[in-house]
């Protein structure tokens, strides 16, 4: 039987436009010629090929990898005589496993040669101490490699250019004119104009009017919308739309951030956070910490975060047909809505409050009070909202640190002194004892690092009520802009309206309410009086 039938694996770990300095890391169409020339001059004759591209050697074990298995079976049936790779780091580069892998290829009754190092054997103790150390320097250089790899990405990064790879949707590659250390030419990214309208479509949907990322799918496959391989939009691809910073112009590789580049700007930076909060709220609300719409089919305003206050189980829509005859022998259809308690309704607890709610009736209750709230709001300007709710608390904190620093001047002064007095102690010009101006220079230096501390803390909490002030003037342009869209916004965007501004709603026998504003919310109403407060809650 034929003993020279040869198996040969090629890999390649990544394909960045950065320059490795790594000589291993050859090209698949080099490692298959270099083999089959190799092969030719042996007088073997390739059976059997498998080629592993993106796989880490270092970091992907030999369990997990499909053509690693793949040939072990082959070699366990008695496929193949040889094992051929370019050279042995293509099997694998992890000390503690491949060069176990090797040798149990070699036991099986294997051949393994490599076109650069030749055959590795297992016929004393030096071979396999030899085999283990060659190993060992391949996961040393491959961690040197990937250190080298991120190192350089990171510095494309910082600089502005784009690292390599798959442009993202919306964008396209165009060649940069800047050129790596082998000649080839780097590309940059470029606003791709119908992709990112898209792009913006999706952000939009998502923030704006609630859509899920199937929802939004759907959508752009209903009105015409494909993707860039004209194929349907998938939720994955969606939900990776809305959590990548390229489209508010940041690149990334790992930690390492870009600067801002206006040119690569889809979206705006507050419409990205909106959806990473989103998100966030969508995690908690299956966690039953509800903050966004759960439900954003139908017409019914609440859906999520409204609950029984007997019980407190969450209420959850449910719709009714129902069908009457008239006096007159007219067939009447009734389509209704109500929020029901699940509990109750299962007899799963004890509840003794009403089984369920008219959605109509308590959407409009609530949509009352949210239509109260954006008239309060149009009654107070921004600047006298902020003036009642921070001024005088910002003025005292700015006093405190005024004369901290003031105090802290003086502390230093006295401190410099005492220690111009020790040096004319120790000069014998000082009519001061050591003893003395010791104890003296250190209790000053403790008050010294004392006003420090406390300094920092003060312009710790300055700074810290500039940027609430800021919040709250941010939030309150936000509610004034819903105020002025809600009347003529669509259900979606209503219930985000809703949802953003109400935390919980427990509802009780005979529609009693007790909302749960959000912070910022009922941050706007600690500014005014008692009595107003009391008032608007009392008519909320």
């Amino acid at each position: 039987m034929e003993q020279n039938r040869v198996c040969c694996l090629y890999r390649v770990s990544t394909d960045k436009q950065v320059d490795y300095d790594n000589n291993h890391e050859a090209d698949i169409p080099m490692q298959r010629k270099a083999c089959h020339k190799f092969a030719e001059k042996m007088g073997w004759n390739i059976v059997h090929e498998e080629q592993e591209d993106g796989v880490s050697g270092h970091k992907v074990r030999a369990e997990n990898r499909d053509k690693i298995q793949t040939i072990k079976e082959l070699a366990r049936k008695g496929k193949f005589d040889i094992l051929l790779v370019f050279m042995f780091d293509r099997i694998g580069r992890i000390a503690d496993e491949t060069p176990f892998v090797v040798e149990w290829f070699v036991k099986n009754g294997i051949q393994v040669w490599s076109t650069q190092e030749g055959e590795q054997r297992f016929d004393n103790h030096i071979d396999k101490l030899l085999n283990y150390i060659r190993f060992w320097q391949a996961d040393g250089e491959s961690e040197k490699t990937s250190i080298r790899t991120k190192t350089s990405l990171g510095q494309m990064v910082e600089e502005g250019h784009f690292k390599g790879g798959k442009a993202a949707i919306g964008y396209e590659l165009v060649k940069s004119g800047r050129f790596n250390k082998k000649k080839h030419e780097l590309y940059d990214l470029k606003i791709k104009e119908d992709d990112a309208a898209i792009v913006r479509l999706i952000f939009e949907k998502y923030v704006n009017e609630g859509y899920g990322v199937q929802k939004i799918a759907n959508y752009l496959f209903d009105n015409g919308y494909k993707n860039p391989n004209g194929g349907r939009w998938s939720h994955n691809t969606i939900r990776n739309i809305l959590q990548n910073e390229t489209y508010i112009g940041i690149l990334k590789s790992g930690e390492t951030r870009s600067p801002y580049l206006p040119e690569l700007q889809i979206v705006s930076k507050e419409l990205f956070d909106k959806a990473q909060e989103i998100r966030r709220q969508r995690a908690e609300a299956k966690a039953n910490i509800p903050r966004v719409p759960i439900n954003m089919r139908g017409n019914s305003l609440l859906s999520g975060n409204v609950f029984c206050g007997h019980c407190g189980s969450r209420l959850h829509l449910t719709t009714a047909n129902k069908q009457y005859t008239k006096s007159d022998g007219t067939l009447v259809k009734k389509h209704r809505m109500r929020y029901a308690c699940y509990k109750k309704v299962r007899k799963l607890a004890d509840c003794d409050g009403q089984s369920g709610y008219s959605a109509a009736k308590l959407d409009g209750m609530v949509e009352q009070i949210i239509k109260k709230v954006f008239e309060r709001m149009r009654g107070i300007s921004k600047e006298e909202m902020i003036a009642s709710r921070y001024d005088k608390e910002l003025s005292l904190r700015n006093s405190n640190l005024v004369k901290a620093r003031s105090d802290l001047a003086k502390e230093q002064e006295k401190l410099s002194k005492l220690r111009a007095e020790v040096i004319k102690s120790i000069q014998g010009e000082s009519v001061y004892s050591k003893e003395l101006l010791a104890g003296l220079v250190n209790e000053t230096d403790s008050k010294v690092r004392e006003l420090e501390n406390f300094c920092v803390k003060a312009e710790q909490e300055v700074a810290e009520k500039q940027i609430l002030m800021k919040d709250l003037g941010d939030s309150y342009d936000e509610i004034i802009s819903w105020a002025e869209l809600y009347d003529s916004a669509s259900i979606e965007q209503k219930k985000m309206i809703v949802n953003a501004m109400i935390t919980r709603i427990d509802v009780y026998r005979d529609y009693q309410l007790n909302i749960e504003f959000n912070f910022n919310i009922r941050q706007f109403f600690e500014g005014i009086s008692e009595k107003e407060s009391l008032e608007f809650q009392k008519s909320a």
